[in-house]
């Protein structure tokens, strides 16, 4: 392959930033989706609460995924594969003219583009619908079509928005652009709130303009923060400056990849919607705790990583190291807080959504129905997180083909394996069809697993093999199903096994489980536990002697 790092003339001595920060960076991505995220979780508990796995629930859920398209396909994901790497060099390199341009024609260029999209989603919403959710009919198809069209301009607002992140991001100013869309849920909360007592569908179109209201104000409330940091901005079509070529040139395949990548999940989506009813909204509600642990410490950690590793300047030798000993670091945090997350999703997924969702017409079945399908999601949730960071490093060498390549295979194998699990095998084994929406979170895991290995080997070559323990990971593991077994008895004595725990007792093991994990690796000389319960000593104002 190609060598894409910039090696300087012989005697200069290379510039790397200080390896120093990295948590610290991840610390503020995790605190703004943290709180984007509890915004999230309360929208979709007051959202259960109004509409529970009713048909107008689908609806909604399935035509809120539909425009999405748009920002998935043109938001932060490409941005960060094509936008950061060179805006960040240009940063590192003081060049603030050519950062202006180069932000200028990005964003004329998403402008232009979103503004193609929305009005061809708009007037091809029933033929979308059709094929994204083909299998509702009626009323249901009907409603959904109305909403997309609702809907698209916001998403068109949103994928503006992930700009102002690409930016601010570049900038290292992370804390706001995450917590931004905790104005988009606090709107559509409101809208809930207000308009909760009338009749569903009617709710439902509020909603939607609530929504779109909502990605305004996550746009507006960014764009003065962008202009102060980027004085010389010019928001003008320019393909003249090679900074602007270089991005035009990685967008195409990082494009491709993120349009290969979402295939999967709209086909989920696809699949779904031929389900019994209940089964988009409960696949939805389960996505949104699976992505908790995704966006708190796998984008937390990649989009902190991502703008050091970009303005990493040397010798190619100098760089690798410098990559290795991020990516390292980077893996261990992820890994201590994601396979807990794991084993949550498998052990004590139905506390978890009944937390969140049980209220007025969720019922404690639905909680149950979601556990389903979010312990499926367990199976891949470590791979896909890591993934992330892997294919952060592979834009960071300006190589955007890989993660295309390993994404393709990837969306291959989930498709393939999610309509067989989600279809055929229920029927084959004799089961309610409705329990096929847990296959689907499954074999997306184990594609995600398939993806991670050939991102991991890629990396591995460009930069050397990246020092990782497997001993570290299942020590991590060992403690995550002692602290399990540890809630699940607690459990027992509370209620007998049963599902019918109140909210604060479920809250209560929950956090228990966590409090167990915590303990059990402190004990264990985990050294990044040991660095949490120092931080917590800190802030606590007291001083603890943990050897």
């Amino acid at each position: 392959m190609t060598e894409l790092i910039d090696t300087p003339g012989e005697g200069v001595a290379p510039v790397l930033p200080a390896p120093d920060g990295g948590g610290r960076h991840a610390l503020l991505v995790g605190a703004g989706i943290l709180a984007s995220r509890i915004a999230g979780l309360a929208r979709g508990t007051v959202f259960a609460h109004y509409f529970g796995l009713t048909w107008q629930a689908d609806a909604f859920t399935a035509a809120a995924r539909i425009p999405n398209l748009l920002q998935n396909l043109f938001g932060e994901g490409v941005l960060s594969g094509s936008f950061i790497p060179v805006y960040a060099r240009l940063i590192a390199e003081k060049d603030e003219k050519e950062a202006g341009r180069v932000a200028g024609a990005v964003a004329a260029l998403l402008a232009l583009i979103v503004a193609i999209g929305v009005v061809a989603g708009v007037l091809f919403a029933p033929a979308i619908t059709g094929t994204l959710a083909g299998g509702f009919t009626g009323e249901k198809r009907e409603l959904t079509v109305r909403l997309v069209r609702i809907l698209f301009p916001g998403v068109g607002l949103l994928v503006m928005s992930a700009w102002c992140l690409g930016v601010l991001n570049s900038h290292r100013r992370f804390l706001l652009s995450y917590t931004a869309p905790v104005l988009w849920n606090a709107a559509m909360i409101a809208t809930l709130l207000w308009r909760g007592g009338e009749q569903l569908e009617r709710l439902t179109i509020a909603l939607a303009w609530g929504s779109v209201l909502g990605s305004a104000l996550q746009l507006l409330v960014q764009l003065p923060f962008v202009l102060r940091l980027v004085p010389q901005l010019r928001i003008r079509l320019d393909a003249t400056s090679p900074n602007v070529r270089t991005v035009a040139r990685n967008f195409l395949p990082v494009f491709v990849g993120r349009g290969v990548s979402q295939i999967s999940g709209y086909v989920d989506v696809v699949i779904a919607s031929y389900l019994p009813t209940g089964a988009v909204a409960a696949f939805t509600n389960a996505q949104t705790l699976y992505m908790l642990p995704v966006s708190l410490f796998g984008m937390a950690v990649s989009a902190a990583e991502l703008p050091a590793m970009s303005a990493a300047q040397g010798t190619a030798a100098d760089v690798a190291t410098y990559l290795r000993g991020r990516l390292a670091a980077g893996l261990r945090r992820l890994a201590y807080f994601v396979v807990p997350s794991a084993i949550a999703f498998l052990a004590l997924g139905d506390l978890l959504a009944a937390i969140i969702y049980r209220s007025g017409k969720f019922t404690t079945a639905d909680s149950r129905y979601v556990w389903a399908i979010l312990a499926g999601s367990a199976v891949g949730l470590v791979a896909a997180t890591m993934g992330r960071l892997f294919a952060s490093t592979c834009y960071a060498l300006r190589d955007a083909k890989t993660p295309l390549r390993y994404a393709i295979v990837r969306v291959t194998l989930t498709v393939v394996l999610g309509y067989l699990s989600a279809l055929p095998l229920p029927r084959a084994l004799g089961i309610d069809q409705r329990w096929g929406a847990a296959g689907l979170t499954a074999s997306a895991g184990l594609a995600a697993w398939v993806e991670f290995a050939l991102l991991r080997r890629a990396v591995s070559t460009r930069v050397g093999e990246v020092p990782f323990a497997r001993g570290y990971i299942l020590t991590l593991y060992g403690a995550a199903l002692l602290a399990a077994a540890l809630a699940w008895g607690a459990r027992y004595a509370l209620a007998g096994g049963g599902a019918s725990l109140g909210r604060f007792t479920a809250i209560a093991i929950v956090l228990g489980y966590g409090v167990c994990y915590l303990g059990l690796t402190t004990a264990m000389g985990i050294p990044e536990a040991r660095q949490m319960v120092r931080k917590v000593a800190r802030r606590g104002r007291f001083r603890v002697d943990i050897g």
